[in-house]
């Protein structure tokens, strides 16, 4: 790795810059990164997976359904290694640690801390989650580490908010009572999220399980859903965690749009937070790319 890649993931991995060619916030005025408002958003998180390994090798074929259909990033880039970082940058804005032990309470902003401010709702609908409210280690198939909102103080202090924090077979009933909250983050187990299962695994339980989200008429209207890998493979560091697949998915998305901008873990956060009206953005999605390009004017 050259030094100017071992400053930047440093930098990065910091929290002083999101990348070298990641933007700032200084488009936030122009209508031509403007993000239009959405009612409810989602944000799903596979697993350890280059990108030269899904786009255009069908691999996953309804994943590619999506990606034709709607909005791909193709310079979209993990900030670091292993996973945990990443899911902290997309929900606090800072990669926090890299240790897979931690099991520390993160006190800084965060989105919950935004949603809860700004009067919206949220979840965490993680697969074998033991029990509504959980905030414990690893259990079978269900690692803490990829539910980030679990170690949010503003959810373990607050008894009203670990509620939030609910087992996977929550999700489809709250979406047939058209009950899905303003935020949802969706934690696959590690099988479905090809963490330790083949990709066409994760593939299939998109279908049976998220494609009924997107074919809702709640979504059509006003739902907006990213599908993103944590990081890339070990061998692939570039930009600190390597080369992911990031789609877009709403009827709001410019259809079959390809970008070429480059992007890390804190645009997803800025957009998620612009998108749902919210005032304020925690940690690097302050300086973050616009992510508006991916959608119709």
């Amino acid at each position: 790795m050259s030094i100017l890649a071992l400053v930047t993931r440093f930098l990065t991995w910091a929290g002083v810059i999101a990348c070298t060619a990641c933007g700032a916030s200084s488009d936030e005025g122009s209508p031509s990164v403007n993000v239009p408002p959405h009612g409810h958003v989602f944000v799903l998180v596979e697993e350890n997976t280059d990108y030269a390994d899904v786009v255009g090798t069908g691999a996953m074929p309804y994943l590619d359904t999506l990606i034709a259909r709607y909005g791909l990033a193709t310079q979209y880039y993990a900030n670091t290694h292993p996973s945990i970082g990443n899911y902290f940058m997309l929900t606090v804005g800072t990669i926090v640690t890299n240790s897979n032990a931690f099991a520390d309470t993160i006190r800084s902003d965060n989105i919950v801390r935004r949603l809860v401010a700004a009067g919206k709702t949220w979840k965490s609908y993680a697969e074998d989650l033991p029990s509504v409210g959980y905030t414990g280690g690893n259990v079978g198939q269900y690692v803490r580490r990829h539910n980030p909102l679990s170690y949010l103080s503003d959810v373990t202090d607050n008894p009203a908010q670990k509620q939030r924090l609910v087992p996977f077979t929550q999700f489809a009933l709250d979406l047939a009572g058209d009950t899905l909250p303003n935020y949802s983050f969706i934690v696959p187990n590690l099988c479905h999220d090809a963490h330790d299962c083949a990709l066409d695994s994760a593939d299939t339980w998109l279908r049976t399980h998220i494609k009924p989200l997107i074919d809702s008429p709640r979504f059509q209207q006003d739902g907006m859903l990213i599908i993103v890998f944590d990081e890339a493979s070990n061998l692939d560091a570039m930009y600190g965690g390597g080369h992911i697949v990031w789609v877009v998915v709403s009827a709001k998305a410019k259809p079959g749009y390809r970008s070429t901008t480059l992007y890390q873990h804190q645009s997803t956060l800025r957009l998620t937070a612009r998108i749902l009206g919210l005032t304020g953005l925690p940690g690097a999605a302050v300086a973050a790319a616009n992510m508006g390009e991916f959608f119709l004017p």
